[in-house]
């Protein structure tokens, strides 16, 4: 059992720590018959989204009452879902990141329509905001959308898309004259096609999608046309330190493989733990764990109770801590395990390939440290 401590924090309310207990004891029960064999990915993300609905555990990615976010809430379900099996974690995620847009600046009929399918987990959802030339530059983004009789028209192309191929409904943005604006349509909607399905290292549903001629009503606007920037922003506020919390799940779990092989493996006539290089390692994973949570808690304490509309700076500084302090701490646990750590389909190997994506998605490393460096030399 991973150290659960750092829930007495006064980050948290006794309501997010029955809630983190609940979901514990429900992914350590549900979660290994879930997974399967792991392959046929598409399945698992399917089941997974179903079997988190049905249990009630995407209420807090997908609120019932207009922005109702309880980011401390969405981050515990990360980081616990992660630590028992990432997949889990993506589909919990995509669901809360596919319909934010909505949940924060949808109208009242658009919340009707499009949340309820997504909360349940009976419709998966994908956000549509990176292009081939336009990733953590979200201003670069080439797709248009014109304005034509009966609605939009809406021409480019989207990649790196999660849930990509198996999504029933995308949140979609597109340049629109010298502005932005999003919009959310079906997948099914006439002039969009999956262009490409991508593999990648850590197996996750995603695809390149490709936008021709697709025609999309008034209604499809969320917030207003002009705003979509706004739109992407603030969604990525919510969920950009939920990343960091995921990355927090993955390396508890690399501290829990390590503890567990330093006291297990024999090594000169004692156990592994009992050399002090390997003492130093687990202190140092330790100590970047705390400071990890410490960060990504604050964050979503600030945006849930600290009366900041924008918590961009403190999203940042939570995820690229995270995310390059899980990193380190996993890239540790492979070494303590050594050879046997390189084994394909040995936790920690699993740990090492899933981490790395996380230092790039929502915004790159090197990115947020634009991020924070420009919050602290803005004026005022």
């Amino acid at each position: 059992m991973s150290d659960t401590s750092y829930r007495t924090w006064p980050w948290f309310d006794d309501q997010h720590r029955r809630f983190a207990d609940r979901l514990e004891a429900w992914a350590a029960a549900e979660l290994p018959g879930l997974l399967g064999d792991h392959k046929d990915v598409d399945a698992i993300c399917r089941r997974l989204a179903a079997a988190l609905g049905k249990a009630g555990w995407l209420d807090p990615a997908v609120p019932k009452d207009g922005d109702g976010f309880d980011l401390r809430s969405i981050c515990l379900a990360r980081e616990i879902l992660a630590r028992h099996a990432a997949l889990a974690d993506f589909a919990f995620a995509m669901q809360g990141l596919g319909t934010g847009a909505i949940t924060l600046f949808g109208t009242p009929a658009q919340r009707q329509q499009w949340l309820a399918g997504a909360r349940s987990g009976r419709r998966l959802t994908g956000f549509a905001l990176s292009e081939p030339e336009a990733g953590s530059d979200v201003a670069a983004m080439q797709m248009t959308a014109r304005e034509v009789s009966g609605g939009f028209r809406l021409d480019g192309v989207k990649t790196w898309i999660s849930n990509g191929g198996i999504a029933g409904q995308y949140v979609v943005f597109a340049k629109d004259g010298a502005k932005y604006t999003a919009f959310v349509l079906t997948a099914d909607t006439p002039g969009l096609a999956v262009a490409e399905r991508i593999d990648v290292i850590a197996p996750h549903p995603l695809a390149t999608l490709r936008f021709d001629n697709c025609l999309v009503p008034p209604e499809a606007v969320i917030g207003e046309r002009g705003a979509g920037m706004r739109v992407a922003l603030a969604t990525l506020d919510i969920f950009r330190p939920s990343v960091g919390a995921a990355a927090l799940g993955l390396a508890r779990r690399a501290l829990d493989e390590t503890l567990a092989r330093a006291a297990a493996r024999p090594m000169f006539g004692g156990r592994l733990g009992d050399l002090q290089l390997i003492q130093a390692k687990i202190a140092a994973m330790a100590l970047k764990i705390d400071a990890a949570a410490l960060l990504v808690y604050r964050a979503a304490w600030a945006r849930d109770c600290g009366g900041q509309a924008r918590i961009t700076r403190e999203a940042a500084m939570a995820k690229l801590f995270a995310t390059e302090a899980a990193q380190e701490i996993i890239d540790d646990a492979v070494q303590v395990w050594g050879a046997a750590g390189l084994v394909s389909g040995a936790t920690v190997e699993n740990l090492y390939r899933e981490i790395r994506a996380m230092r790039i998605y929502e915004g790159a490393s090197d990115v947020q440290k634009i991020v924070i460096a420009r919050s602290l030399l803005a004026p005022g």
